[in-house]
């Protein structure tokens, strides 16, 4: 019997003799295993290259916020030339309007015409949901959009307000100052808060923090979005009943007995109208999803609806007969509103939490439409110039009389469709908003109620993705609770609690995938020199006397003691395996580190202490081509020098060869 001699002093005596001869590995022929050891000193793991700190620090920081490398173009360049690519990376329309052509235009002038229209009858909806002038919805689609157009860099996003903003406004404003008792000092505490979401969005830019809103995933969006909607149309009945007394509170159950107690001020005219309206506003959905190349009968059902009630409401005396009417809109641009700003308390820690909370949420559908709609063209958006374009338009809006704008996705799918070419689309919304705001606003003044109630509905059917729900369900069944939770969290309790319970939820989930990483044990797939996940291929073949464990992940102190122990089980299993079918004991275990992106001091004491434990009872360990940021840190920490070079691979084939080529040597010694 021969003790292994690279085990510790108490390892177990092994007999080599017993290992099977019946598997792939070099001939026993000790010239042939010799050949292929010099070929593997040819082809060893580099330990040379070793970076210094602040090397390393620059790299890490440059992966994290810069990991577009936008200024990667400056090398070679003049300094006026670099001035000028800096100072139009911020400023994109200085990229393209210098190229800008007439027959571009044309396309831009049809998009902006389309989406001003959507855009009128959208901005007076929404700005009634949250509680605040109908003048102002049409304030905030004239300035902002000149202003992304000078700093966004997406080419399909259509700006203008959001229904899940406002609502969210409305609930966390409502509260603390009342829209009915303080109107005044609502508006003033609403444009406030556009101020803080623009500052929020601005400094999120600026120090390039967009992975915070990748915390808001695919799942706690959809969610999110179809509980908002949900809540939005329940809302919706104030307007479709006539209703004159209505809850600011933002739940299934506060809403239906808001609707059942004031049952006595119901107005059937609302209601019928209210109805036929919506039968035409679905007709004009059916339409577009039946015929693509109708969109634009969609785009201005909405502003007809609008024009059509007005008249009505004007003919048949509606505020009289129980249609409701938007009321008196003055003519004039945006004044002037920075004088109005709130940051006194309490409104400005009213505004705040308004404003972080609506800026995050708008910031994260603004991004999400411009980076969907950039994938249709093959184009890419730079999601923190986005950033910086959302936060300037929202800081300069708040002073110009506007509530918070982004990119919403009904009103950016328009201006996709209708064929829109650059940013140019957004100067011509504006111009139009321009003329309607100088010309025809108190033409709107008989704008019924129920017609926007309407409107609103229907635009938030769109949001409610049962298809993205159903394919959750399909694939990922813990993103598809995700979903839930934050749609049941907004409906149920409050859209507030919703979010931050989805975005816990997300969290929470990131950080399992974190502390309990995926790793498998690998076989060899007969007749090739691939080594595969032995669960997924079930043909593949263990290797007798080697165990070999494919880590991924990064190696960190949340998930170290995890691997441990579970390689440990494999260990124990593989053992009992080994003896029990091939009536021998278990020699290696080789780790393939080819899928750990980096480790940390735990990890590398983990590897330390699986090492002891495995060396005592006779198991040697090898390492299978570590990235050059692992490498790095195993030769500082001696981890390299305690096993032994020679136990360092490129490939898992090579480590499997060497296993065999040491055996084949302890077997020759003990034969002497």
């Amino acid at each position: 019997m021969l003790k292994k001699k690279h085990g510790s002093s108490n390892a177990p005596t092994r007999n080599p003799s017993d290992f099977h001869q019946d598997i792939t590995h070099p001939s026993d022929n000790h010239s042939s295993t010799a050949t292929i050891m010099e070929e593997h000193s040819r082809l060893t793991v580099r330990f040379s290259t070793h970076r210094t700190f602040l090397t390393t620090l620059k790299s890490q920081l440059k992966e994290t916020f810069f990991p577009d490398d936008p200024f990667r173009h400056l090398a070679g360049q003049s300094p006026y030339q670099s001035a000028w690519s800096v100072i139009s990376y911020f400023v994109p329309i200085l990229r393209w309007a210098p190229n800008y052509k007439y027959s571009i235009f044309a396309y831009d002038l049809l998009a902006g015409i389309t989406i001003a229209s959507l855009a009128i009858p959208q901005g007076i909806s929404y700005a009634k949901l949250a509680n605040i002038p109908p003048i102002i919805g049409l304030y905030s689609s004239f300035v902002p959009p000149l202003v992304y157009a000078i700093f966004g860099s997406s080419n399909n996003l259509a700006v203008g307000t959001v229904a899940a903003a406002s609502l969210i406004l409305s609930s966390s404003i409502s509260g603390r100052v009342s829209p009915e008792e303080e109107p005044e000092k609502y508006l003033y505490t609403v444009f406030t808060a556009a101020f803080v979401s623009g500052v929020l969005q601005l400094a999120l830019g600026i120090f390039r923090l967009g992975l915070l809103v990748d915390f808001l995933s695919r799942s706690t969006i959809t969610g999110f979005m179809a509980g908002t909607a949900m809540l939005i149309i329940l809302q919706q009945f104030k307007g479709l009943l006539g209703l004159q007394h209505f809850t600011n509170k933002t739940n299934v159950f506060s809403v239906v007995h808001a609707v059942f107690t004031n049952r006595h001020e119901w107005q059937w005219q609302s209601a019928v109208l209210g109805l036929c309206f919506l039968a035409v506003l679905l007709a004009a959905r059916h339409v577009k999803d039946r015929f693509p190349r109708l969109f634009w009968v969609n785009a201005i059902t909405p502003l007809l609806v609008v024009m059509v009630g007005g008249v009505l409401a004007f003919l048949l005396h509606g505020e009289n007969h129980g249609i409701p009417i938007v009321g008196h809109l003055k003519k004039g641009l945006n004044p002037v509103s920075i004088s109005q700003l709130q940051f006194k308390s309490p409104y400005i820690s009213v505004a705040l939490k308004a404003g972080l909370i609506s800026g995050f949420v708008a910031l994260a559908e603004g991004i999400a439409v411009g980076r969907s709609l950039a994938l249709l063209k093959n184009e890419q958006t730079d999601g923190n110039k986005e950033m910086i374009a959302f936060g300037i338009m929202n800081i300069v809006g708040s002073c110009t009389s506007c509530y918070l704008t982004t990119g919403p996705f009904s009103k950016s799918a328009v201006n996709f469709h209708a064929g829109c070419k650059t940013p140019m689309s957004n100067v011509v919304m504006a111009l139009c908003m321009m003329l309607v705001l100088l010309f025809l606003a108190p033409l709107f003044k008989y704008t019924p109620l129920v017609a926007l109630a309407a409107i609103i509905c229907v635009a938030m059917l769109g949001l409610i993705e049962l298809h993205e729900m159903r394919h959750l369900f399909k694939v990922d069944k813990f993103d598809f609770c995700v979903c839930m939770a934050a749609m049941l969290g907004v409906v149920l309790v409050d859209m507030e609690i919703g979010l931050l319970l989805s975005i816990g939820l997300s969290i929470i989930r990131a950080l399992l995938h974190v502390a309990r990483p995926a790793t498998c044990k690998l076989g060899k797939l007969p007749g090739t020199d691939l080594y595969l996940d032995i669960e997924q291929y079930p043909e593949s073949i263990n290797i007798p006397g080697i165990l070999i464990v494919q880590l991924g992940s990064p190696i960190y102190f949340p998930n170290a003691s995890y691997l441990r122990e579970r390689i440990l089980r494999w260990v124990e299993a593989e053992e009992n395996f080994t003896k029990k079918e091939h009536g021998q004991d278990l020699f290696y275990v080789i780790f393939d580190m080819s899928g750990v992106a980096t480790i940390d001091n735990s990890g590398i004491g983990m590897l330390f202490e699986l090492h002891r434990i495995l060396g005592k009872k006779g198991i040697k360990v090898a390492l299978t081509n570590p990235s050059l940021r692992v490498a790095e840190k195993l030769v500082s920490a001696d981890f390299i020098d305690f096993i032994g070079k020679k136990w360092t691979f490129l490939s898992i084939n090579d480590a499997v060869s060497g296993c065999h080529f040491a055996l084949q040597e302890a077997r020759n010694d003990a034969n002497k």
